[in-house]
């Protein structure tokens, strides 16, 4: 039977049913016997999910809920909330994982039987995979009322482990409340751990000291006899991040709720690895009550220097040999307050690499983060060098389009060779390892911009030679565009039919963005069009499901007066439509896009659909117009367009290209790699 505690809101509704949820509101104004709000607020109302679910099955709105649908509802409306929703569900799941059966036996009953006879069995798995003393754990077996609850919750999960996993359903569950609650956890994405965890190597013993949802434990490759280590001062964070990790790996987990800097839970602990995303910028952190703690033993932190306590507190876990990767802001590597402590960290070989990631790599993403590769030392180096690299121009254009894949291959080649020798080769506007005597100045001075002389952008006289060539031939296309003149007499005045006229009978769809989207999903927006960029926008957490373009779509913006219509191609699908756009999706047996697309950017086509306002145009799509043409002549007239649009782009390329030769020229002729012959 479903737990009448268990609510839903309107949204939650719609997704239920398969519809927008202004259908929702729609049913509880029609429908007298819809059911009554249990919760929530006066605009945003929560449904008894018992309820709501029978007056759709009864209204023949709701053949079948989809599994994964009703799970979710059921964990995001708990009565005592998703995070303990998912403390349970990750529990019970840890039991499907280890012991199939014995959860058969006991989900055989009742709701009442399962609860009372639950807490027994899960501790037989709990205590053997987070250690025996239960006030130094995070995840502990929760008890029979407590567990009452949710037992169609556990239930449903079970059922969505049959098909997708345990481990599988748990990150589904996980991944789901964390789109939802964006605001509330700052998260590590998966290209950056992999990448941390890369840098770190194998570790048979590793500690994330703020762990957060595990992300960083979870990239290291698995080994049978490894022992992991976390501790969060959220102890929901502390917990959930044991339950993935022990559904992740047969490792030993522990992981603790407590503030790391004040209330250390492994101070005797020497691992291997350390990895490391602290919270930045924080007043405090302690450093009142820690003045004489034995961790700073590369000199005590500023109050304003939080971020080289956690880098110094990672050093005092590490075995000697042992690596640590923290994610740093980029202002640690310069400010004055801390150039003591840089200082002496380069001076006794602590600090072996600063690694400048590109703008967008994590949050906060407007800023370019650093990550510190740092060994504990056996003994000081005779010549110690430091590597400094700096990958911020393989940034892709647009928010969207960082490419983890060239970053992680820049990072590496520069990073290993460096680990095995303690020297490595330059590469210009890259990566240098610099002499650690070059950097002890007054300023101590780790950015690793200011000591990478960067490339001339031609890359001297050579590839300079080779972008004018390319700009050359960009330019050259212009005499494969010659217009070819329609014969002598031939009528250029076809039928038309508007864009509404072809909604209405089928040849096409028409759909218009901004709703809202997942914080994973990118966003095209009316200036990725207009520029023909990739997807670079954000758009908020909506209720409802966002509108996202597939290949073949035509794209055009709705404000500023501009004759525009773009094609979706395979790169830009599957992103979310951004606001102040539309998009028409043709039929292929009855539209073809690129004749379509180009129609709509007619300039007297769009002067007769669009309406103005005190300080902007707006383009009423729907009485845009396109000729009665059959498909074999749209086809022609497509082909014709498509070539157009690739001209635009070899254009933009071209503006590029030229002021790519520009930069070169003048960085060649103030370097000395020009001649100014």
């Amino acid at each position: 039977m479903q737990d009448n505690g268990t609510e839903v809101t309107a949204a939650g509704i719609a997704r239920l049913a398969g519809v927008g949820r202004a259908a929702v509101s729609n049913w509880r104004r029609r429908h007298a016997d819809f059911p009554k709000p249990v919760g929530g607020t006066e605009t945003s109302p929560s449904f008894a999910l018992a309820e709501v679910e029978e007056w759709l099955r009864d209204q023949g709105k709701l053949a079948e809920i989809p599994l994964r649908e009703r799970v979710w509802q059921q964990l995001a409306g708990h009565p005592e909330g998703p995070v303990t929703a998912l403390m349970h569900a990750g529990c019970a799941l840890l039991l499907i994982h280890d012991r199939p059966t014995v959860w058969l036996e006991l989900s055989a009953g009742s709701d009442e039987r399962l609860a009372a006879l639950l807490p027994t069995a899960l501790d037989q798995v709990i205590t053997p995979r987070f250690g025996v003393v239960a006030r130094d754990r995070a995840v502990n077996t929760p008890t029979g009322p407590e567990l009452l609850p949710s037992a169609p919750l556990l239930r449903g999960a079970a059922e969505l482990a049959a098909g997708l996993g345990a481990r599988q359903t748990y990150e589904f569950l996980l991944g789901r409340h964390l789109d939802a609650s964006p605001r509330q956890y700052t998260l590590t994405p998966g290209d950056l751990a992999a990448l941390m965890a890369d840098l770190a190597g194998p570790a048979r013993t590793a500690l994330d000291p703020a762990c957060g949802t595990g992300a960083l434990l979870r990239a290291l490759a698995p080994r049978p006899d490894q022992e992991l280590y976390g501790q969060d001062s959220a102890p929901e964070l502390a917990a959930l991040a044991g339950l993935r990790l022990a559904l992740h790996t047969k490792a030993a987990v522990r992981t603790a709720a407590r503030d790391t800097l004040r209330a250390d839970a492994y101070e005797t602990l020497r691992a291997d690895a350390v990895l490391c995303h602290p919270p930045f910028n924080e007043r405090n952190w302690g450093h009142d009550e820690l003045a004489y703690d034995a961790r700073w033993e590369y000199g005590f932190p500023a109050r304003t220097e939080s971020e080289l306590a956690w880098v110094q507190h990672a050093l005092a876990r590490l075995k000697e040999g042992g690596t640590a990767v923290v994610l740093m802001p980029p202002a640690a590597a310069s400010r004055r307050s801390g150039r003591r402590i840089r200082a002496d960290l380069l001076r006794r070989g602590a600090l072996r690499a600063v690694i400048a990631l590109p703008v967008g790599a994590a949050p906060p993403y407007n800023i370019p983060l650093h990550l510190w590769v740092l060994r504990r030392p056996d003994k000081p180096p005779a010549q110690p060098e430091v590597l400094l690299a700096d990958t911020g121009a393989l940034a892709a254009d647009g928010r969207g389009g960082l490419d983890w894949e060239a970053v992680r291959g820049a990072v590496l080649d520069a990073w290993r060779p460096f680990e095995r020798t303690g020297t490595a080769e330059e590469r210009p506007g890259l990566s240098r390892s610099v002499p650690v005597i070059e950097l002890l100045d007054d300023d101590v001075d780790l950015a690793p911009a200011r000591h990478l002389p960067p490339p001339a952008e031609g890359g001297g006289t050579e590839q300079l030679e080779a972008v004018r060539e390319h700009f050359g031939e960009t330019l050259r296309l212009t005499a494969d565009l010659t217009p070819v003149a329609a014969d002598e007499g031939r009528s250029s005045r076809w039928p038309l039919i508007t864009v509404g006229e072809l909604a209405r009978g089928g040849a096409l769809m028409m759909r218009t963005g901004g709703i809202g989207a997942p914080a994973r999903v990118p966003v095209l927006t009316d200036h990725d069009v207009l520029a023909g960029t990739a997807p670079s926008g954000t758009l908020p957490e909506g209720d409802e499901e966002p509108v996202l373009v597939a290949a073949g779509d035509v794209v055009v913006p709705v404000i500023g007066g501009g004759s525009i219509a773009r094609v979706v191609d395979d790169a830009t699908a599957g992103a979310a439509l951004g606001r102040n756009l539309a998009v028409l999706r043709p039929d292929p047996t009855a539209l073809d896009p690129w004749f379509l697309a180009g129609f709509l950017r007619g300039t007297a086509n769009n002067r007769q659909a669009s309406s103005y306002a005190s300080t902007a145009t707006r383009l009423d799509v729907r009485r845009l117009q396109v000729p009665r043409l059959p498909l074999d002549q749209q086809r022609r007239y497509g082909e014709r367009f498509r070539a157009l649009a690739e001209f635009e782009d070899a254009l933009r390329r071209a503006g590029r290209l030229g002021e790519q030769l520009l930069r070169g020229m003048y960085d060649g002729l103030t370097d000395g790699t020009v001649a100014p012959g």
